[in-house]
């Protein structure tokens, strides 16, 4: 077994998720992938099954039943890898969104000595293309609103492209975590940041979905939102220990 597992959530990924793992297994570093697709009615847990022979133990599938959510799919696989002792189990979206290429220098931070490392679109600026003005303008604000509500030092606190060791996810509470949508990329770093963890950011390009259709809606942010406010007040009554 490998040392790393990347967690891809999928719904409905048909046109990505060949090129994805293609891609992924193609670096020199012998990563390891787990999907965890929710009932995607396009097939795509079937083309995934159709891969894992070529790629041998390093591909691997969980099916849930139903549109179950982001958050809870990261759950389900935070809570396999640790089952299975990787060391580095890290956060990635089907769609290309995240470059692969930049795989390698978060699991290279992780080595180095930070306990999570985020791949960041803020932290030269602002990295993102495809998106226009109010969606970039939008994210850009949501990551200075949760520092400010906060106090948390990362410039991305909105990003799901990450690499977590096994001891961050070992100390959280993951049973405890509020937030199943957008929100809980913020409570993860969250409670890694109050454990007193440390925390590296990886510059990257973030370039939008040109295949598939965006999962993002309203609701997800409005759970965000009040999400923040809400963990803010839970720690203040330390519910999130320093380690």
């Amino acid at each position: 077994m490998n040392d790393s597992l990347i967690i891809i959530p999928t719904y409905n990924e048909i046109e990505n998720i060949e090129n994805i793992v293609r891609k992924v297994m193609s670096y020199p570093k012998q990563f390891e992938i787990l999907i965890v697709d929710d009932g995607s009615p396009d097939g795509t847990a079937i083309a995934v099954k159709k891969m894992m022979p070529e790629f041998s133990n390093r591909l691997h599938i969980e099916e849930r039943k139903g549109k179950l959510g982001l958050g809870t799919a990261y759950l389900h696989g935070f809570h396999w890898a640790l089952e299975r002792n990787y060391e580095y189990i890290f956060e990635m979206d089907a769609d290309f969104s995240h470059p692969p290429d930049k795989l390698i220098e978060l699991y290279q931070a992780c080595k180095d000595g930070a306990d999570l490392a985020i791949g960041s679109r803020y932290i030269n600026g602002v990295s993102v293309v495809n998106w226009d003005m109010k969606r970039i303008i939008m994210s850009y604000y949501a990551s200075a609103y949760v520092r400010f509500i906060t106090g948390m030092k990362v410039q991305d606190t909105t990003a799901g492209y990450k690499c977590y060791t096994r001891k961050v996810l070992e100390t959280i509470n993951m049973d405890e975590i509020k937030m199943k949508g957008y929100g809980f990329q913020i409570e993860m770093k969250f409670r890694t940041w109050k454990r007193g963890f440390k925390i590296v950011e990886v510059p990257i390009i973030f370039v939008d979905r040109t295949e598939g259709t965006s999962k993002m809606s309203g609701g997800i942010f409005s759970e965000a939102f009040w999400g923040v406010i809400k963990m803010k007040l839970a720690s203040i009554g330390n519910k999130y220990p320093q380690k």
